[in-house]
């Protein structure tokens, strides 16, 4: 049975309310946090839960080689830890637009096989509060072979002082659908949401807010779980992505560099659209034609032309995830392929960011990009050595969960709710379920596709 947006988004809303909520819970969160890190540091120096490791790498030469690089990561890796915590207290939402200083907007919604999500979907963006007549939404089906067409028909129909329906003969991809809805836009700014996502009725005008400065040219908004409340793998991914999409986007927002703008929900200046767009549709790699990861793809473009991009922690969207174990490894593929693809073009873009930028951006992406090589040597060296001292295992069990309940005060300070204790779950599934993922990416980069059904 089919669920009205407004009522779906209404029941979320408890969830993800604005924060910081300036209380007692919040100033002893912010306390625990700072505790945390202490205890965390603590635990790796003067204490036997990695003792064991580093004996062994004394004994044996070639373990040795790997173990002292990891350990400077690890070292490297906390500082950047507490910098990010540190810009992530910092950081403030923008001032969303007002009625009468909102400007023209278009919304491009992409649709391939979406049934009748992609309706839920417009009646949202539909429903927003945004002044009449400045609001423009365009709904393409990328020749879809089901039955979205009559869906997106339908929302057309109801809601036709704002809708236009386009249909496209063939599929293109979502980045040809989405270039074609660039083309057919009339307005200032050119908002772009996912067909199985739903926006609250604040988020147009939260999301425009940013782009009150004329440096900036592309704003990400917040992204939240839809499918929450339907499985284990939807409550492991929605802790995730607000860590993902808050924590991370967050710190990145202060220095004006945010890496990517979701294509569940994101915002670019028209006229840095129009800049870029030959060259991003046409994007090729390898010497293949660049269909997935558009929304890297298209801020990599945008910061290279010399502006800024920026995260809008007020502007939601909730976006369907996978259920099942084979939809979420295609999205994963697709993530990772494009995080590679991007990652490479960006250590070269970052060089013409003005210089604080550039320096965080440096070292920030040099860092976590480390972690591919040294957390795929660990797993190794943890391995190896369990089958010798099964109770190196156990350290190794002991340590993911003390990590992961640090992350979870992040995570309730976002959110103060008991879904925490799943983001402790998926430290556990990513490890032993999706520690495959970005090497075969890394090798199947010339893929091409939606990847997403």
């Amino acid at each position: 049975m089919k669920t009205s947006s407004s009522s779906v988004v209404e029941d979320l809303l408890p969830v993800v309310a604005d924060y910081p909520i300036k209380d007692f819970w919040d100033g002893l969160l912010i306390i625990c946090i700072f505790a945390g890190l202490l205890g965390l540091a603590y635990l790796a120096v003067a204490t036997p839960l990695l003792q064991p490791i580093v004996a062994a790498a004394r004994q044996r030469q070639w373990s040795a080689l790997a173990v002292r690089p990891t350990v400077i990561w690890v070292a490297m890796g906390f500082v950047l830890l507490v910098l990010r915590t540190a810009l992530w207290l910092r950081y403030r939402p923008y001032a969303a637009a007002t009625p009468e200083t909102a400007p023209m907007i278009t919304v491009i919604i992409p649709a391939y096989n979406e049934g009748s999500m992609v309706e839920t979907s417009i009646d949202s963006v539909a429903a927003a509060a945004y002044p009449a007549g400045r609001l423009e939404i365009l709904a393409i089906d990328d020749g879809s072979t089901d039955d979205t067409w009559g869906y997106i028909q339908r929302a057309a129909k109801r809601n036709s002082s704002v809708v236009t329906a386009v249909r496209l003969p063939q599929n293109l991809g979502k980045r040809g659908a989405l270039a074609e809805g660039f083309r057919r836009a009339h307005g200032d700014v050119l908002v772009t949401i996912d067909s199985d996502s739903v926006i609250e009725p604040q988020t147009l005008l939260a999301i425009v807010g940013p782009f009150a400065d004329p440096r900036v040219g592309a704003v990400a908004g917040k992204v939240a779980v839809y499918n929450r409340r339907s499985g284990l793998l939807p409550k492991m991914l929605h802790v995730r992505f607000v860590l993902a999409f808050d924590f991370l986007r967050s710190a990145q927002s202060v220095f004006r560099t945010v890496y990517c703008c979701p294509g569940a929900l994101a915002a670019y200046r028209a006229t840095a659209v129009r800049e870029v767009i030959e060259k991003w549709e046409h994007q090729t790699f390898l010497g293949v034609r660049c269909t997935y990861g558009e929304d890297r793809a298209l801020t990599n473009d945008i910061l290279e032309a010399g502006y800024d991009s920026v995260y809008q922690r007020s502007a939601v969207v909730h976006t369907m995830v996978p259920h099942t174990y084979g939809k979420l490894c295609r999205m994963y593929l697709r993530w990772d392929r494009s995080y590679v693809r991007e990652e490479l073009r960006f250590g070269r873009i970052v060089w013409t960011r003005p210089p604080r930028s550039r320096i965080w951006a440096v070292c920030e992406t040099t860092v976590t990009n480390l972690r591919y090589p040294v957390s795929y040597v660990s797993i190794g060296l943890w391995v190896s050595y369990a089958m010798s001292d099964p109770t190196t295992l156990l350290r190794m069990i002991l340590a993911i969960a003390v990590s992961s309940t640090f992350y979870m005060l992040y995570y309730l300070r976002s959110e103060r709710s008991w879904d925490f204790v799943y983001g402790v779950l998926y430290s556990y599934f990513s490890l032993f379920a999706l520690t495959w993922i970005f090497p075969y990416a890394a090798l199947t980069l010339r893929t091409r596709g939606w990847l997403t059904r």
